[in-house]
């Protein structure tokens, strides 16, 4: 199976995700990563791992559908098979989104359909929750609401801040998401409207649901 990545900054969920295929738990092949940010860290990281890196300028296209049907014709390049957002922060047009529909992840730090959007990890400290944590999930056409395959739960704590609490959630978030590629690319993961059923996965446990595996 043939993946590529799209980052808009840090790349903290793509060095994991390079990390578990160098380590060969994600066998499939990370062929491209693709930045809308040109001087995201993500892309050097992904040539430091000797994954292809490309940027391409939002700015050079006339609207967000033809910027995205550019990034459809350099994912077809490589014969892309999923495609995994890492911290991409661009809303994605219909098109794409038709393109790669069953086939295309995203990773949210909440617990989904909480606190949906921007600084959702704020919107939680705010709100007051005794419980956050991070979502994988397909990407559908409405924002950070797709089918759900995995989720994380951590404590909020009384003190609490915006940046501690993403510090917690981030350790989880670079755990299920390498988790949920492997489940997709051994074929275990299927799809009935709004419910997903990861086969032979241990459903039922914290701090993650369905159990972790291999991270």
């Amino acid at each position: 199976m043939n993946i590529g990545i799209l980052i808009s900054g840090r790349g903290s969920n793509l060095e994991a995700i390079l990390k578990a295929n160098k380590e060969g738990k994600i066998k499939s092949n990370i062929k491209v990563v693709i930045s809308n940010k040109e001087h995201a860290r993500g892309l050097k990281i992904a040539n430091d791992y000797g994954v292809k890196a490309v940027y391409i300028n939002p700015s050079d296209f006339s609207d967000r559908e033809e910027f995205d049907k550019r990034l459809i014709q350099e994912l077809e390049k490589y014969s892309v098979d999923l495609v995994v957002l890492a911290g991409y922060m661009r809303i994605l047009s219909d098109v794409f989104i038709e393109k790669f529909e069953g086939r295309l992840l995203n990773i949210h730090p909440s617990l989904i359909p909480a606190f949906q959007g921007l600084k959702p990890q704020k919107k939680a400290v705010e709100y007051g929750v005794m419980y956050s944590g991070c979502t994988v999930h397909f990407v559908t056409k409405e924002l950070d609401n797709g089918p759900i395959i995995i989720q994380a739960v951590v404590p909020v704590l009384p003190d609490d801040t915006e940046d501690t609490l993403e510090k917690r959630i981030l350790k989880y978030e670079h755990r299920i998401y390498p988790q949920a590629i492997k489940w997709f690319e051994d074929g275990r993961i299927s799809l009935n409207g709004r419910k997903v059923y990861v086969k032979d996965a241990v459903y039922g446990t914290l701090p993650t649901n369905p159990k972790l595996e291999d991270f």
